[in-house]
């Protein structure tokens, strides 16, 4: 899977969802004391498993060493991941429809469910108002927007107000395809001129 991280930040570089040095994604296998995270500052669309940052999770702790460089967005990540019952993937882009689609006033949920394409797939949450990046209001605002409890969500993806979105599934292409849905719908909503 660690493979698939490189794989699907090439793809997201290629779409457009992100420049060389954005997005993150993070992934934690079932059973497993450690998390993997992108590292901080490193072009994306060149991203191998060697790249990727193994952190050690200790006392319900994500534990970061000297030397090791995770993702500015780790504590959105890992308040995600924590109480995960299974394998589970957490990607965040920019994706370019999704943030236009916020920023020009739709609330995504409510959008979503008029495309049954989109909402029989993916569970679209409540739009993350603007909050600073890598902020520990961005981490709070978007584990209250997933619905997260206990380990368990309400929501897929979630789109961050003039920011980006953030998607969680079992793998990083399952994470991939529910940003890939939304993305279209948001670009067919755009391309409409409905406002």
């Amino acid at each position: 899977m660690l493979t698939a991280i490189g794989d699907v930040m090439r793809e997201c570089y290629k779409r457009g969802w992100i420049t060389t040095r954005d997005g993150n994604c993070s992934l934690r296998k079932k059973g497993e004391d450690k998390i993997y995270i992108t590292p901080s500052g490193v072009r994306k669309n060149i991203i191998h498993p060697e790249f990727v940052e193994s952190l050690l999770i200790h006392n319900d702790e994500v534990r970061v060493k000297d030397g090791e460089c995770p993702s500015g967005e780790l504590e959105m990540h890992w308040q995600i991941l924590k109480d995960a019952k299974k394998t589970t993937c957490v990607l965040h882009v920019h994706s370019t429809n999704i943030v236009a689609a916020m920023y020009a006033g739709w609330d995504l949920k409510s959008m979503a469910l008029q495309f049954p394409e989109l909402y029989i797939y993916t569970r679209v949450g409540p739009n993350v108002p603007v909050v600073p990046a890598t902020s520990q209001i961005l981490a709070d605002a978007t584990s209250k927007a997933l619905g997260l409890k206990d380990g368990e969500r309400d929501y897929d993806i979630v789109g961050q107000g003039n920011h980006g979105v953030c998607a969680v599934g079992v793998n990083p292409w399952n994470a991939f395809e529910h940003i890939e849905r939304l993305e279209h719908i948001c670009q067919i909503v755009l391309n409409s001129g409905v406002r």
